[in-house]
């Protein structure tokens, strides 16, 4: 798989869709939604799934027995938002592993068949305790797999 993949996609190839509102304060000087903000989309869009779906507990501080840890991502910009614009964040699974996956994510303008952005976020699940990796809990492993494509 090219890295670059998400980028080839079209908004059918992502299994889930979220729309997020931009604010006010995510347009810089330039007049557009600055770039660190798609990062937020991009955690945004992961965070929420693993909680509605997976069972993800974000008041545990860490006392689980697995947390998740971004240990790589990338954005490829290819087009601009601007509040009060939605963006609707598209999310997929590009490599599922025991202890880590691979989101591939997708920014789109509302009904846009192109994303104006796409990138991927890697997730490596460790012991809370002493941060060397474990398998994923069952429950996140489940909803992911519901997202992985081929």
């Amino acid at each position: 798989m090219s890295d670059d993949r998400a980028s080839a996609e079209d908004r059918g190839s992502y299994p889930h869709l979220l729309t997020i509102p931009t604010r006010w304060a995510d347009n810089d000087i330039y007049g557009h939604v600055n770039n660190v903000e798609y990062y937020a989309f991009f955690d945004t869009v992961i965070n929420k799934w693993l909680i509605a779906e997976g069972g993800l507990d974000i008041h545990a501080n860490g006392a689980g027995d697995a947390i998740g840890l971004c240990v790589e991502s990338h954005c490829a910009y290819r087009d601009s938002f601007t509040f009060p614009e939605d963006v609707e964040a598209g999310l997929r699974v590009g490599k599922l592993g025991n202890s880590s996956v691979r989101y591939e994510i997708g920014l789109f303008a509302v009904g846009a068949p192109e994303p104006a952005a796409s990138g991927w976020f890697v997730h490596v699940f460790v012991d809370a305790a002493t941060r060397r990796p474990t398998a994923m809990p069952e429950r996140l492993r489940s909803c992911l797999e519901r997202l992985v494509v081929a």
